[in-house]
């Protein structure tokens, strides 16, 4: 079955042809990062406006790097949410417009819910940490645990099977994304986000610097599977208007919390993540999400499972399935989605991520 997606919850316009759920035929993504520099930040109606002219080339694209035509596309999928609106809604309208001239099958999608079937895609890159093939679904044992993390989510989720999921706990305030986006700004990285946080915190690590700063680690002994970060945002805040009172605001300092507030985060990520897959016996772990770029967490998770689980299963995507694309929107529409009505499809910002 050939699917092609569409994806333009946010910034991005990306579309891509998959087959049966696993085999990417193309995969294109059309970035506006750049031209939000500027701003510093996405600029809802900006980004909307950018995806008007980029969405109809980005398909054509994807049908061209596939081989085909829609004369071999078996069905549409389509993000309908959780998104900024403008977005959601050329991306949904294009959809709508194409099933209704082919006559395809279209089926909407949860693009938060979609993160994690970018675990299902068969890939060619290796996962340098425990040496398996990435994103291969015959390796997936159930249950599984699912975390979800990007800059705008941070759930967890129990995996019974491809179709069965269950929402565990999610964040409260501000998500792990959001944190390393702030905390970037702060530091003086701009509009650079978890990237540059990661790229400074390698940078102290490297130089074994020694470390006196140590941010908290919210809720990670919790009782419950939900996360907070706008604590974390706030004290590394206040270490940085100490540093500037004492004109200790430098290089040195800003690595320094750089490589604090990541290993604050990841320290909770994966602890939260282990508790979860300890209570509901789970035999995988599934990261996915913009956040699970980071080298470190996906580092920290393997080296914790290696101690305290070799038999428990890590499964990560390449990091070019990790930010927003298309290949996921086709795999979910594959594993779990359902063919709508066309008439019946609108986007929803505020798309439900908890009642799956």
């Amino acid at each position: 079955m050939n699917i092609l997606a569409i994806e333009t919850s946010c910034d991005e316009t990306a579309a891509a042809v998959v087959q049966n759920g696993v085999i990417i035929l193309s995969n294109i993504v059309a970035s506006s990062t750049a031209m939000h520099a500027k701003y510093g930040g996405i600029v809802p109606e900006v980004a909307a406006r950018e995806q008007l002219k980029c969405i109809i080339p980005t398909i054509k694209e994807a049908l061209v790097q596939a081989h085909t035509d829609y004369k071999y596309i078996d069905a549409l999928a389509v993000t309908v949410g959780p998104g900024l609106i403008g977005s959601l809604l050329v991306g949904v309208e294009t959809a709508k417009t194409l099933c209704f001239v082919t006559g395809k099958p279209i089926i909407p999608v949860n693009h938060v819910l979609a993160h994690m079937y970018a675990n299902f895609v068969r890939s060619d890159e290796q996962n340098s940490l425990r040496g398996y093939q990435e994103s291969n679904i015959r390796k997936i044992e159930f249950p599984a645990i699912s975390l979800v993390v990007s800059g705008g989510h941070t759930e967890l989720y129990l995996m019974k099977s491809t179709k069965d999921l269950q929402w565990l706990g999610g964040t409260l305030d501000d998500a792990a994304g959001e944190a390393f986006d702030k905390t970037a700004r702060l530091l003086g990285f701009e509009n650079h986000g978890g990237p540059a946080i990661q790229e400074a915190a390698e940078k102290c690590r490297m130089q074994n610097a020694e470390y006196r700063i140590k941010l908290p680690r919210p809720m990670m002994h919790d009782e419950t599977f939900n996360f907070s970060f706008s604590g974390l945002k706030t004290a590394i805040l206040r270490e940085v208007n100490k540093f500037k009172a004492s004109e200790q605001f430098n290089n040195a300092t800003i690595a320094q919390l750089a490589f604090e507030v990541q290993e604050s985060i990841s320290d909770v990520l994966v602890a939260k993540t282990l508790r979860a897959a300890e209570q509901y016996n789970a035999k995988s772990i599934l990261l996915s999400g913009g956040v699970a770029a980071n080298l470190r967490l996906r580092e920290k998770f393997s080296t914790k499972l290696e101690t305290l689980n070799p038999k428990l299963s890590f499964f990560v995507p390449p990091v070019t399935l990790c930010t927003d694309n298309a290949v996921y929107i086709a795999s979910y529409a594959y594993f779990r989605g359902m063919k709508t009505d066309w008439h019946d499809i609108t986007a929803v910002p505020d798309l439900s991520i908890e009642d799956v």
